[in-house]
């Protein structure tokens, strides 16, 4: 009796343990916060990241498979855009959760490929295996009650201070648009070239940017011949820089 009892104890202890841990909280590192680090091995061997990049702007790309239709658009569309990146000073680091030999197979098949006419692109960006969904879960990616891996499709853009500047999730079935993560990237390198400036909607650049909050002297000026700033409204002001 007292065997069956401890046995049951033990089966107890086993199941609300597993309880606990299907009902852990996965949190997502928020703007602001340090991005995490993690050393994975890759396409183009072991990297530490974000230490690897040093004061660069960096962009984690997650994908939960490779050999994914809509994936494998997104890495060709990426590639095609690489050299747009260098230029920009961000470097780009790709996830999957596949293992190392797949991701190479995987390289390997996209650069034979003539994409919408354009010829093969060689990726230059490392593809990291997070097999065991080890990097996955440091970002929040993991979400067990709905898929353990079909929800690993984020985008996190991080500035030269290791901070999380800008976080997007998108869902398998639609493909990320990389004009608009090439876009955010230059909105936020911008905007801290050019402090108590904002980027207003739809903002590309060339455009105007926004300024917060007027002065006295600036408010009485806007408009007038002389000045740089273009009221809308006491509350929507812009200037070109």
């Amino acid at each position: 009796m007292k065997k069956k009892i401890a046995i049951f104890i033990l089966l107890l202890g086993a199941l609300m343990q597993i309880n606990a841990q299907e009902k852990k909280t996965v949190r997502i590192p928020l703007i602001g916060d340090k991005a995490p680090s993690f050393t994975g091995q890759s396409t183009l061997g072991e990297i530490n990241f974000p230490g690897d990049y040093g004061k660069s702007w960096k962009i984690l790309f997650s994908h939960p498979k490779d050999f994914t239709p809509v994936c494998s658009s997104e890495l060709l569309e990426l590639a095609y855009q690489q050299e747009e990146y260098e230029k920009l000073g961000v470097k780009i680091v790709v996830l999957s959760t596949d293992v190392l030999n797949m991701h190479t197979s995987w390289v390997k098949a996209l650069e034979d490929i003539k994409y919408k006419d354009r010829e093969p692109v060689k990726i230059k960006f490392p593809l990291v295996a997070d097999d065991n969904l080890m990097i996955s879960n440091k970002y929040g990616m993991i979400h067990p009650s709905v898929s353990i891996a079909e929800n690993i499709r984020g985008v996190f853009i991080i500035d030269p201070q290791n901070n999380i500047r800008s976080i997007n999730f998108y869902p398998m079935q639609v493909g990320r648009n990389m004009d608009e993560i090439k876009r955010t990237v230059i909105a936020l390198q911008t905007i801290d070239a050019n402090e108590n400036l904002l980027a207003p909607a739809n903002w590309n650049p060339g455009d105007k940017l926004m300024i917060p909050a007027l002065s006295k002297s600036e408010s009485e000026n806007a408009g007038k011949p002389g000045s740089n700033i273009e009221q809308v409204s006491w509350f929507m002001n812009f200037t070109e820089k």
